[in-house]
């Protein structure tokens, strides 16, 4: 009976594994296809001609690589900034008692629960105000703020279960506030950053929206994702080349799940025990 579970768990985790992976393997698929199989009315899973045809055009365009590195230094800034700040601001909601600290952590979800969209004419007009359009800066600050109200909340787990005794020894042995922070608590709810960097990550990394609405004139600022719109045109779209753009831009990410997954493993698992 156990075994027959174990094959019927083990088939749906298969199916579920297919399901999620073959958006993935077509578009690859796709970026290798010549024009003539990408167009055709009978699409098949497999091509017996692969092309590079498709890259070729992609590391072609002339502002590719300026592309590439404006998405690399959204998207790491907006990982460091925000895993600090959501650090720091969680260990204050939970070591300190200060008032309206349960009202602050209720704006932090239902900061959660307001859509993006809604915020982007409003969000258009203080970057406009604050001189950010058509710069970098004006990808990065909302992605900031819309990172950290996650953040602190999966963060604030960690440190909670952080135990108070260790605090209380590292200040017995002499250790400064700045020093357990830093020293010791930083290390322990690492797992936790990660967990919330991968996120940050990919949000900012993908990003379409604010770069489409905040990058108007200054295509020399655009990200990846505006990229793909040199691709893609309305009576006569490149899919090829749209495919192509795609996966190099997941690269990147595939690349940076490998170097965190161990600790996006145990951050995902939770925080440490007491």
């Amino acid at each position: 009976m156990n075994l027959s579970r174990r094959w019927v768990s083990d088939a749906v985790a298969l199916l579920v594994a297919v399901v999620v992976a073959f958006p993935l393997y077509w578009m690859v698929l796709s970026a290798f296809k010549p024009a003539g199989e990408i167009e055709s009315s009978e699409p098949r899973p497999w091509t017996l001609t692969p092309s590079l045809d498709s890259f070729r055009r992609v590391f072609g365009q002339q502002e590719f690589g300026r592309y590439f590195l404006n998405s690399v230094v959204v998207a790491g800034t907006v990982v460091i900034a925000s895993g600090l700040i959501a650090f720091l601001a969680a260990t204050a909601v939970t070591r300190f008692r200060f008032r309206f600290r349960t009202t602050l952590l209720i704006m932090f979800l239902v900061a959660q629960m307001v859509p993006v969209e809604a915020l982007t004419i409003p969000l258009f007009f203080l970057m406009r105000d604050l001189g950010q359009l058509n710069t970098l800066g004006a990808l990065i600050l909302p992605h900031i703020a819309f990172s950290l109200p996650f953040a602190i909340w999966m963060l604030r787990g960690f440190v909670k279960a952080v135990p108070e005794a260790l605090e209380e020894a590292a200040y017995l042995d002499g250790a400064s506030r700045a020093r357990f922070l830093w020293q010791i608590l930083f290390p322990l709810v690492l797992p936790g950053l990660v967990a919330t960097s991968v996120f940050s990550f990919i949000s900012a990394w993908n990003d379409f929206l604010f770069a489409k609405s905040f990058i108007i004139s200054d295509t020399s600022q655009s990200t990846l994702p505006m990229a793909l719109l040199v691709f893609y045109k309305p009576d006569d779209p490149d899919w090829g080349g749209v495919m192509a753009g795609s996966t190099v831009m997941t690269i990147p990410v595939l690349v940076f799940f490998v170097l965190v997954q161990r600790r996006l493993v145990s951050g995902l698992g939770g925080a440490v025990k007491d």
